[in-house]
């Protein structure tokens, strides 16, 4: 230590010491610590606050896409979209410094999409010139518009209508007429009066004696039908119905309404409820020619418009034909099968008019009432039975693929004919 300066040497000694490089290195490091530290927090609000933009916009995207959006127009879906936007960044305490929303309308669907930016202001980073950090989201989603549709419906309602639509309902009816008849389709008027003979007509004694005829089951099932189209609808007015049979009476064929296009299915339900049988003349007027599936089918051709979209200005057509499949008309030239007597022909489904309209795009769906093995009758084992076994598969090449049922005397013919209806209007949002 040198005389009288004592510091000098203190100093000097500090000058040789190494042990505190550690707290010097500690101090020369804090401020980067510090910086990292506090990015890293910031940097976590920020990912917090970007996950509440992106739940709020998500919800925003969704609501123009609701339920209610859905039945609204593209700038209520925007407006509705904003304030749910607003109210959920409000609920998150966050202020969006943009947010920009798009709604778009195509005729079967909608698509949204947005975009969204909240600024969030930095604890830490503002010291080094970053006051606030940027986060963005963006989101969209879709939805099909409901899907609007018409049902033209033919009903087969002709003389064969009138067997029973049960074995046992056959075997009823043919233990109470003289000639062991399964059907209550002969004379329902006389052929001199012209009045309804309330006696003797099968078809009086048939309803005397509670028999189920194949008309009341189809009557019934397209009664059904109404119910669960109204039922189905997800807004008022989505499906309408027509429906047609093939004439009220023998003597006066060709493609008669039943209940004319209306989206007031009740009001078709009612209506449904006074198709009948077809009645004729007297036993054997007009050689019992009284089933024209040919001119039924096309004069339908005539009835249903072009295929439309599914909007409600346009809706798709759908062709429902219920039917045993047996024609018996006057086929004189085209009888695919050995025509009678007359030029009468007795023969499966031309299918000719389904080829036709479904090249223009029109879906058919065929239920096909089995046309059932009729016991001790010439008639039906020399002209029919023949060939029987093939009226479903002609039925079925009617039809639209993957639109065909086939119901005998032990199925539902409303289940099936709800099945068919279930599955057209289910094919509506598979194709969007």
């Amino acid at each position: 230590m040198l005389a009288g300066y004592p510091y000098l040497g203190l100093l000097s000694r500090f000058g040789r010491d190494r042990n505190g490089n550690i707290a010097i290195i500690f101090a020369l490091a804090l401020l980067p610590i510090v910086a990292f530290v506090g990015a890293a927090t910031d940097y976590s609000m920020a990912v917090r606050a970007q996950a509440k933009l992106s739940t709020s916009i998500d919800a925003a995207m969704l609501a123009a896409t609701s339920y209610t959006a859905m039945r609204d127009t593209a700038s209520a879906a925007k407006t509705a979209a904003t304030s749910m936007f607003n109210g959920q960044m409000a609920a998150h305490n966050l202020s969006a410094s943009a947010f920009t929303v798009t709604v778009t309308d195509g005729v079967n669907a909608r698509t949204v999409t947005g975009t969204a930016s909240v600024a969030v202001k930095t604890a830490f980073m503002s010291m080094f010139g970053f006051p606030t950090m940027t986060v963005s989201a963006s989101s969209s989603a879709s939805a099909s518009f409901p899907t609007y549709m018409d049902f033209y419906v033919l009903l087969d309602n002709s003389p064969s209508q009138g067997l029973g639509a049960t074995t046992a309902d056959m075997t009823t009816l043919q233990g109470l007429t003289s000639d062991t008849c399964a059907f209550a389709c002969h004379d329902t008027y006389t052929s001199s009066s012209k009045k309804k003979l309330q006696t003797s007509s099968y078809y009086t004694i048939a309803k005397n004696a509670g028999v189920t005829m194949r008309i009341d089951v189809v009557r019934s099932a397209t009664q059904s039908l109404t119910d669960t189209a109204t039922s189905s609808q997800v807004v008022s007015n989505q499906y309408r119905m027509a429906v047609y049979s093939l004439g009220s009476d023998c003597g006066a064929l060709g493609l008669t309404t039943v209940a004319s296009l209306s989206s007031s299915l009740s009001s078709v339900k009612s209506s449904v409820g006074t198709l009948d049988l077809m009645t004729i003349p007297y036993s054997g007027y007009n050689n019992d020619m009284c089933s024209d599936f040919d001119g039924a089918l096309s004069s339908m051709n005539g009835v249903i418009p072009t295929q439309g979209d599914g909007s409600s200005t346009n809706p798709q057509k759908w062709l429902f034909f219920i039917s045993d499949g047996v024609a018996d008309y006057y086929y004189p030239s085209t009888c695919s099968k050995t025509t009678v007597s007359g030029g009468r022909c007795q023969e499966p489904l031309n299918i000719e008019t389904c080829t036709t309209l479904k090249a223009r795009g029109i879906k058919i769906a065929v239920l096909y009432t089995t046309y059932l093995a009729i016991t001790n009758n010439a008639w039906y084992t020399t002209y029919i039975a023949p060939w029987r076994d093939d009226i479903g598969t002609v039925m079925k090449s009617c039809a639209s693929s993957g639109y065909y049922y086939e119901v005998d005397s032990s199925g539902s013919i409303s289940a099936a004919l709800t099945a068919l209806f279930q599955q057209a209007i289910a094919s509506a949002h598979l194709t969007k």
